[in-house]
Parts: C-alpha cells; structure tokens; sequence
C-alpha cells in the first residue's frame, strides 16, 4: 500500500519540482570491523574540525560540512571504490537504510558526499590489505529503527528471503516506494518546501561541541520538532500494517504544524489519522493536539479525524478523543482495525473547528 507524501500549497503548484530521492541500504552491522565503524562513527557523532580530520578535507568539502553541520560534528558512513559508479548519483537529501541482525537499524538522511580516501582513512583506518573507504557522507538525522529483513524486503518488491547481503543504491519507483512506505520524510525537503529552516552558518559554531542526543531514545530530532522527524520507529509498524487493510491510497501531508501521518480521500469522505504506539493518557491527549493542529491545513476540509492505536483505550481515554469529535481505531489482532466512532453530534460541531483557517 502506497503511502504518497501530499506537500500541501508547494508540492500541489509543483508537483515536478523535486528531485528525486535515491536509497542506500547499507549492510552496517555484520562482521567485527562493521560493527566496530558503527559504534566509531554512527553511535556517535565524529568531530570534523578536528586537526586530524579536517586536515584531510579539501576546502569545498570541509565548506560543505560546516553549511550542513554548523555544531562542526556529525555522523559518518562510506563505501568502498567498487561502489564509485552507484555512489556518483547520491545527492543530500538522499536516504540512507542502515542494516544488520536481520533487520532494518536505522534511517538516515545523507548530507555531505564526497571522495576522500584519505579522510574516510583517519575515521576508518583499513585492516592491512584491506580496502579504503573511497567515498564518505555524513548524516544529516540518524533514526533507530527495528524492521525485519522480511517485512523490509516486502516493502522494496524483492522476495521476503532476501538477506541484503550487499550495499544497493536504489533509483526511481523502487526508491520512491521504500521511502513512501517507511513514511520517511527528509529535512532536505521540508527546507526546499519552506517548512523548516536551514542550518544557521554561524563560524563561531564550529568550535562548539553540542551534547549529543543519545543512541537509545525512540526519536533523534537533532533540532527538529517531534512533528516532522525523519522515521518514528515505534509507530510505523503499526501505520504500514493499518494501510494495508485500505481500499483507498493512503497518502500524508506537510504544513507549518508539521506532518500528519495518514490522510485519506474516499467515498466516506477527507479523513486525518495520528497514530501512537502506546495508549496511555499522554500518547492519546498528544495525538489529539496534534490532529487539532493538523487538520485546518488539511489540502481538503477533514470530514473526520482519528487516533490510530495498537489496543483498546480505558474510558478516560476515549471520551477525551469523543469530546472533540475525533475516532478510535485501535488494532485488534494481525492484520485488523476496530473503528470507535465518536457521537455524531460532537463531530458536527467540532469540524467548523477543524476546517477554520
């Protein structure tokens, strides 16, 4: 089930206007010295403007990791020269899937690209004998993530076997799918639409080493708003899963309040869904403030907004969302959904809320 991103005013009046996106998957965590990069240079972020490093960097890439990580830090990962040909094409903005154990680790979002065996070296001094990583690129967010090769082959079109046993740089239709699905949007894009801003260039931020978020925690915003991060691990599953049960595309929609998580035009109407992975009071009075913040931007006036749910919600819960006019659909067992609708009434005098500019 495809899951289109709609970019409301500026993608509508554009529809051609963005490049496109490639994806690299990326085998990151297999054998001793993989793992030991991993935990070197995508942990944690690699302080560029050290001597060691920046010395190594030509002036127009050092340039371009400064406009990209003003804090003069970043993450790292590279490839070796048998992927010169593929790794041409890749552009900032381009995202990149991190795999191993199985499964899908991480997401990440490419910034700077650039070919320096040299610096990639000093980060990922090779065993003897052993092979330079040519090309090397920073990343602008870092997600965790924790798909299943299965489930991510699936996504992709290859066969559910399939063991992604080597690095892929995936074009067009295949590309434009993995990231719909996955519900990935990219910081590139919402500075090309307007939505955020671009990193401040302040010189004097290079020398400032910034704490660093830690490697744990559900969502890496790296100053984003929880609204428009790249990848929310926990409640993608659930969001891939529910649009598989549709008989209409699902798509989303970005605006100044952020990004919603499914928007659906059907035969019932224009409907705005927010999904959680949890259904405790928190999760749910968040999802209602956000669906409130999201639905006046809606490209066509909401006929209903829902709050998408892994189980049942206590009473409390679910008269919160009724009050405002807003649904339940919780899961119910694999693969289906239970609709709570909330009172008519309430959802009539809610919508001219909703629908206010």
């Amino acid at each position: 089930m495809d899951i289109p991103d709609l970019a409301q005013g500026v993608m509508e009046s554009a529809p051609n206007a963005e490049p496109e996106v490639r994806v690299l998957v990326c085998p990151a965590y297999g054998g001793k010295e993989s793992r030991r990069h991993w935990h070197d240079t995508l942990e944690k972020e690699v302080l560029f403007t050290e001597e060691t490093l920046a010395g190594r960097l030509e002036p127009r890439q050092f340039e371009q990791l400064v406009r990209l990580h003003p804090a003069g830090a970043a993450r790292f990962w590279g490839a070796t020269a048998a992927h010169d040909k593929a790794m041409a094409k890749v552009r900032t903005g381009d995202v990149a899937l991190f795999t191993g154990k199985k499964k899908l680790l991480a997401v990440g979002e490419v910034g700077a690209v650039f070919a320096n065996s040299g610096f990639g070296d000093a980060l990922w001094p090779p065993a003897p004998g052993g092979k330079s990583w040519r090309t090397v690129y920073s990343l602008r967010d870092f997600v965790p993530a924790d798909l299943p090769y299965e489930v991510l082959a699936e996504l992709i079109g290859y066969s559910r076997t399939y063991g992604f046993p080597r690095q892929l740089v995936l074009e067009g239709g295949r590309a434009q799918a993995i990231v719909e699905r996955l519900g990935i949007t990219t910081r590139t894009v919402l500075e090309r639409l307007g939505v955020e801003e671009p990193p401040a260039s302040d010189p004097a931020a290079v020398t400032q080493r910034v704490e660093l978020e830690r490697q744990h925690t559900t969502t890496v915003s790296f100053e984003r708003t929880t609204a428009t991060t790249l990848y929310r691990r926990e409640e993608q599953p659930l969001v891939i899963e529910f649009c598989t049960t549709l008989t209409v595309p699902a798509g989303r929609f970005r605006s100044p309040a952020g990004l919603c998580d499914i928007y659906l035009e059907g035969p019932d109407g224009v409907e705005v869904i927010e999904a959680k992975s949890r259904t405790g009071h928190a999760y749910v009075r968040e999802a209602l403030s956000q669906l409130l913040d999201y639905a006046p931007h809606s490209p066509l006036p909401a006929d209903r907004l829902a709050v998408l749910v892994p189980g049942p919600l206590d009473e409390r819960e679910l008269s919160l969302l009724h009050r405002y006019g807003v649904d339940c659909i919780h899961r119910t067992s694999p693969g289906a959904f239970r609709r709570t609708p909330a009172p008519e009434h309430a959802r009539r005098r809610m919508r001219e809320l909703w629908t206010a500019g």
